[in-house]
């Protein structure tokens, strides 16, 4: 897998989302994600990540979400890390409302590399305490950090 500074950035790391459901919280990664990558249409990002929810829940159960897509402007791989100010029901396994949420979108032609690093993800989002780091920030930055650091 990439190490996640390669595909995750400050700007596109957000402690506390709001976002009351699944969708009003995908409205608010594709914002996030098209603000820092102009060249990524918000419109695009929001329906392909609606259209890979739509085949099944991208919720792993124990609050996390791994929401993924591809995207036809998207020229590499990149990671959205968010925790959730309120819990958000993802109809994971488990049925516990998500609160903890790393995004990732790849060019539309990268199938290994995509199962490659959504592998690698979720092994990393499988790890208990690594999650209970991430969900101890306080801010952006510190939850970027955390990120960071913990697998590098």
């Amino acid at each position: 897998m990439q190490p996640l500074s390669e595909i995750l950035t400050p700007a596109r790391t957000v402690c506390h989302a709001p976002g009351s459901s699944k969708k009003k919280l995908f409205e608010t990664i594709a914002k996030i994600i098209s603000d820092d990558q102009p060249s990524l249409p918000h419109d695009e990002v929001f329906a392909q990540l609606i259209a890979r929810e739509k085949l099944g829940s991208t919720g792993l159960g124990q609050g996390i979400a791994i929401p993924h897509c591809r995207v036809s402007h998207c020229t590499e791989p990149l990671g959205t890390l968010l925790t959730l100010e309120v819990p958000v029901d993802f109809e994971a396994p488990d049925d516990l409302p998500v609160d903890l949420l790393f995004v990732l979108l790849v060019p539309e032609e990268a199938h290994q590399q995509h199962l490659d690093i959504l592998a690698g993800i979720a092994h990393l989002f499988s790890q208990a305490e690594f999650c209970t780091r991430l969900r101890t920030a306080t801010d952006s930055r510190a939850l970027y950090d955390i990120a960071i650091s913990s697998v590098e």
